[in-house]
């Protein structure tokens, strides 16, 4: 099988099955920019198109060409570009270019409202290993209502219709929100039965890197995230398989902060060449600018993935961590503190478990175990979701179609994010 054949994450596995414990960056996240001409409302790292401050601190072509070169000599064999949206710099198809001449399989993230004809001829001659379009909803009215921009939609659908007549490799792909949760399905359906390709979901938002809370005003709740999570067969068994792990698995204190393979066969570079331990933690940068990437990977990234906890917590001896989505980086957009649990977290985590018919043990402080009431709520919504009486399939357009106003979270920052206002 060629590796044009295999998924991301089987060929993933492969890398880590080959080179073993050994720490090689193999894994590189590469934000060109975070302007982009969409105002999702969910988004934690967008500024507008015009943002002349951002663009003018952004690397040039010919530094990600020397950052290019860097990362082919390390050894590096996947590229991500990400954004912001990546076709919001004039100059992506030559930093695109040179990635391909160095031998990269490059992933593309984007929202594909920019894609044209030039674009997708382009990358009809020169593709990518993958490219990925988010798609925020099934209808006109709820793709706008979110990215905040009319005609949005129509662009999105254009671009999509652009690359699959071309024969690309395209993945679509959603954010669960409160605005457009109703049509998850339909997009799910729309992907794999009308055009014939993969669809994925995730619903945990995060707030802004800059501390602002406002995303978290179009986050589900926990019910309503585990009740569509558990909507389809194959994501419920994937959930359960990786609980009876946890729950067969022998307590063991955590060998360091980190558990990922930020810092030890992946890393990220945003667009202004601070170099981290992924795209959304940003507490700790290495600014490449002034020293070299290789530094950062052995000397920088180094001390941070080798950071110990300074104290144990709640999330030392669960057993259902594996559904959790708890990580340093969560807790720093949270609360500024990459060691504080997220209490929404730890609710969806118990919620898929009881909803999956699992008993959590008790472990530490934790709330969801401890309080009786609290739990007692848990196992209600468990029952609602297993039962169906709550169905993703017939949810409806709401209110939730209007824009986030006056919300008092969207101002509150965790602040603990340094430098980034």
């Amino acid at each position: 099988m060629t590796v044009s054949a295999v998924s991301y994450g089987e060929f993933s596995l492969g890398l880590h099955q080959h080179f073993g414990d050994k720490r090689t960056p193999v894994e590189v996240s590469l934000e060109v920019t975070r302007r982009c001409p969409l105002e999702c409302q969910h988004c934690y790292n967008n500024l507008p198109m015009g943002d002349l401050a951002a663009r003018n601190r952004e690397l040039t072509k010919e530094e990600y060409a020397d950052l290019l070169t860097e990362l082919a000599d390390m050894g590096v064999i996947w590229l991500l570009f990400t954004g912001g949206e990546i076709f919001a710099r004039k100059d992506f198809l030559e930093i695109y270019t040179f990635a391909k001449q160095k031998g990269f399989l490059i992933t593309l993230f984007t929202n594909g409202i920019l894609i044209n004809e030039k674009i997708a001829d382009y990358l009809r001659e020169y593709p990518p290993f993958a490219i990925e379009i988010t798609l925020y909803g099934r209808t006109r009215e709820t793709y706008e209502a979110l990215t905040q921009m009319p005609g949005s939609y129509d662009r999105c659908m254009r671009g999509i219709r652009l690359l699959l007549d071309r024969g690309l490799p395209l993945k679509l792909k959603t954010v669960g929100t409160k605005t457009n949760c109703h049509e998850v399905v339909a997009m799910k359906e729309f992907a794999e039965q009308e055009l014939g390709i993969e669809f994925k979901f995730d619903s945990l938002i995060n707030p802004r890197i800059d501390c602002s809370q406002a995303p978290l005003a179009v986050r589900m709740s926990p019910e309503e995230v585990v009740a569509l999570d558990l909507n389809w067969p194959n994501v419920a068994a994937e959930h359960r398989k990786n609980i009876e792990y946890g729950m067969k698995s022998s307590p063991s204190r955590p060998d360091g902060l980190y558990s990922c393979g930020g810092g030890l066969k992946a890393f990220a570079v945003d667009p202004y060449g601070h170099m981290s331990i992924c795209v959304i933690s940003h507490q700790d940068t290495y600014d490449i600018r002034a020293g070299s990437v290789r530094e950062g990977w052995d000397q920088f990234l180094l001390s941070v993935r080798q950071r110990q906890p300074r104290r144990m917590s709640k999330c030392t001896d669960c057993k259902i961590k594996s559904v959790c989505g708890m990580c340093p980086a969560n807790g720093e957009l949270e609360s500024g503190d990459p060691e504080s649990p997220v209490e929404f977290l730890c609710e969806v985590a118990h919620l898929r478990a009881m909803a999956l018919g699992f008993e959590v043990p008790e472990h530490g402080d934790c709330e969801f175990c401890n309080d009786a009431e609290r739990r007692n709520a848990l196992l209600e919504s468990a029952k609602r979701i297993s039962t169906r009486e709550i169905d993703p399939g017939l949810w409806s357009a709401s209110s939730s179609l209007l824009p986030v106003l006056n919300n008092p979270a969207a101002g509150a920052g965790c602040g603990g994010c340094g430098t980034f206002h």
